[in-house]
């Protein structure tokens, strides 16, 4: 009998298959309810038409709140359009219910013509996000996460070949496009968040359109959180595309407040008065910077504690999307007792679209943005104004009966559309997936906005310098190989040359380490000197890239140790245990690409003379474009690419803060942060005969002119007899290798 039910199911699947291709639409009938009335169709309609059981109880509880979100009234015009047109743009806030709903609906229609074009697959900035989202949906869908619903998030994937619903960031679904570049497996792309402008969005978008004009069974699904521009629109279809306009819930009241001591001491204050009010509901600050986030939980934390008792409770949270582990389950409300108070910044409104007990927003209305400078390679920080769009997706966060505090005077001009990210990053690893793409057969990203000119020329200039192109500028071995790994090109480079000097174990962690967010936390301001005395327990004395190897090599003696509690471990030292688990994740990556691509794994030998120069050679093979030197002897260090000077960070090996090592004369740093503090941070010391080895001569002679390059120049033209007697003992060939050879062997 269960059998018979499920090829009946199957049969009005067909013919419901039928509709679609001939442009009709079934999409008024309620999921799981064509004909209540009808008792011949009873049983089957109970079935689930995704894994053929019976609906839960909870299936139609929720069906009874989904049919209550503004985005349910559009249904039955999205999915007629979605049956004739390829492109379509649904705008609307995230409290409509567009990134749950809309999947679903493409799931309905890929099953309505039996999956012969794929399956579903839905986009999201944050890891977070695709991970909360398929956890909602597969409950909507009353189906088993991993198996009809998953999620693929970097490190962690929850899906199976089945699988015919998969949320996944953005950047997951362009590294999969690398093996399947038409993206073959899939009938829906949703690219939800469109309208943030991220890099990975608008070069996903500009392959896009190249796709759908080789597959025109595609079709892709642009979700916004308000109306795009004409330009955006247009996109696709050389006109304006189809556009479905969601209607907003009713906004709430916006206050403009007074900011004369300035946004954030205004922006406690009004959480403090809210609390004092009794008025009910959730508050969500939106500040500018993480370092105000963390000083408002701080301040906040203090007051609470001085509160009176029937107030009841004010809990402090901030959320800090980019870092593992801060984000709490948002959808878990607390005590009626309890007021959350939300600490975050842009562009993280989408993140509290479960929150339905927010009542007050304050909004800074500004936001903190990275430009990128091509001229000095590192990005310099802006404070700018949002637009009018995210001002209105703040105040939708407070629902109709609730109140948006605006720090800002009324009269204030913002600009209309947010600036998209890819005329102001650092493109160089988008330029390498873009050669990739074009052995592959995309060989045109028509950008919705072009990058920087500059930006652009740099970039195909650095992956020049790192042996990623050939003489005629297309993708060379060493580039499709670089490729490969979800690395920054410098990083991909240098672990390739690890597996020339046989230092693979240990730059794999250096990399994981470094890809990873920073494993130092950052402790109040009374708690500095004794974090810093724990941090110079690690220290190695070659360097920064040194320390995170032992630091690492100390986490996982702890993590085996079964009496070793770890996060008690890393509290007393002051590091994050989730960035040391996430380091420990990407080396894990790491080392399952280098096998699968077939390369050498050298055994471990940290600690030993030779290790310690193979393993500067082969930073230095990747990161020959990041050296400094000490100009004076008192730490004004010349970076010898672009003349700037620069000190090194307080909390290095070599900072002003850890007197254990001297100050080297010449030394390679992964980053230079610019405008926070002018600081190099993670800082090796090497010697100028170990640069001028690994440099490429066509970057040497490149170089300005300077007292640096003179030096360097000098030694070049006296041989390298020093750097000889630094080298740890080699053959004959290799010693006649090491004399002759500019650059690296491998390149």
């Amino acid at each position: 009998m269960a059998l018979f039910l499920v090829v009946m199911a199957q049969d009005v699947t067909t013919l419901t298959g039928v509709d679609y291709l001939e442009g009709k639409s079934p999409c008024c009938s309620d999921t799981g309810a064509l004909n209540e009335g009808d008792k011949e169709y009873d049983d089957i309609l109970e079935l689930n038409q995704f894994d053929g059981l019976p609906y839960s109880s909870r299936f139609y509880k929720l069906l009874k709140e989904r049919k209550e979100l503004p985005v349910w009234k559009a249904k039955c015009e999205f999915m007629d359009t979605l049956a004739k047109e390829q492109f379509v743009v649904v705008s609307g806030s995230a409290k409509t219910g567009r990134s749950s709903q809309i999947p679903q609906w493409c799931a309905e229609f890929c099953l309505s013509v039996q999956f012969q074009h794929g399956m579903v697959v839905c986009t999201q900035i944050h890891a977070q996000q695709a991970v909360d989202l398929a956890l909602r949906v597969a409950d909507e869908m009353d189906v088993n996460i991993g198996h009809e619903v998953g999620y693929s998030i970097p490190l962690e994937s929850c899906c199976t070949t089945d699988t015919v619903l998969r949320y996944c960031t953005d950047d997951m679904l362009l590294r999969e496009m690398m093996s399947d570049p038409l993206l073959a497996h899939y009938g829906v792309v949703v690219v939800d968040q469109a309208h943030q402008r991220t890099v990975a969005t608008d070069v996903l978008l500009g392959l896009l359109k190249d796709i759908v004009l080789q597959r025109p069974e595609l079709r892709v699904v642009l979700l916004t959180a308000f109306p795009p521009s004409p330009k955006h629109l247009a996109h696709f279809t050389g006109s304006a595309a189809r556009l479905i306009h969601l209607e907003t819930p009713g906004a709430g009241e916006v206050v403009y407040s007074s900011t004369g001591d300035g946004y954030f001491c205004s922006a406690l204050r009004l959480v403090l008065e809210i609390h004092r009010s009794r008025e009910k509901g959730d508050v969500v600050v939106f500040l500018v910077t993480t370092q105000e986030i963390d000083l408002a939980h701080n301040i906040l934390s203090h007051e609470r504690k001085s509160l009176p008792i029937d107030l009841g409770e004010l809990l402090p949270i901030a959320v800090h999307p980019g870092q593992p582990g801060s984000l709490p389950v948002l959808g878990e409300e607390e005590t009626s007792q309890t007021r959350r108070v939300f600490l975050s910044s842009s562009p993280n409104e989408d993140f509290f679209w479960p929150v339905s007990s927010i009542s007050f927003v304050i909004d800074a209305g500004l936001e903190k943005r990275y430009v990128y400078n091509p001229r000095i390679r590192t990005n310099s920080v802006i404070i700018q104004r949002i637009s009018t769009g995210q001002t209105e997706s703040r105040r939708q966060l407070a629902g109709p009966a609730g109140k948006c505090f605006r720090l800002y005077p009324t009269d204030r001009q913002l600009p209309t559309q947010i600036r998209p990210h890819i005329v102001e990053s650092d493109i160089t690893s988008t330029v390498l997936f873009l050669k990739r793409m074009e052995i592959a057969g995309l060989g045109h990203c028509e950008f919705i906005d072009r990058p920087d000119p500059a930006g652009l020329m740099q970039a195909l200039e650095e992956l020049d310098y790192l042996a990623a192109l050939d003489n005629d500028g297309n993708l060379s071995e060493m580039g499709i190989i670089m490729s490969e790994f979800s690395l920054e090109p410098q990083m991909a480079k240098t672990v390739l040359a690890s597996c020339e000097f046989d230092c693979v174990s240990e730059v794999v962690i250096i990399a994981a380490m470094l890809s990873a967010p920073s494993c130092f936390m950052v402790p109040s301001v009374e708690l500095k000197p004794e974090a810093t005395q724990c941090y110079m327990k690690f220290q190695h004395p070659e360097g920064d890239h040194f320390t995170l190897i032992n630091i690492y090599k100390a986490f996982k003696q702890c993590q085996q140790d079964p009496y070793c509690n770890i996060e008690k471990w890393c509290q007393d030292f002051y590091l994050d245990h989730n960035a040391l688990l996430m380091a420990d994740g990407i080396r894990s990556e790491l080392t399952d690409t280098l096998k699968r691509i077939e390369l050498p794994i050298s055994v471990p030998a940290f600690g030993s003379r030779s290790n310690a120069v193979n393993i500067k050679r082969a930073l230095l093979a990747g990161f020959f474009m990041q050296v400094a030197r000490d100009v004076d002897g008192s730490g004004n260090y010349f970076i010898i690419t672009h003349k700037h000077i620069a000190q090194i960070h307080p909390l290095s090996g070599y900072g002003a803060k850890s007197p254990k090592l001297g100050l080297p004369e010449w030394v390679l740093f992964h980053e230079h942060s610019f405008s926070e503090d002018n600081c190099l941070r993670t800082v090796t010391h090497i010697t100028p005969q170990e640069f001028i080895q690994m440099a490429p001569q066509y970057f040497f002679y490149n170089l300005p002119s300077s007292e640096s390059k003179d030096i360097l120049q000098n030694i070049l033209n006296h041989g390298a007899s020093q750097y000889q007697e630094e080298k740890p003992p080699a053959t004959q060939k290799e010693s006649h290798e090491d004399q002759t050879s500019d650059r690296c062997v491998i390149q």
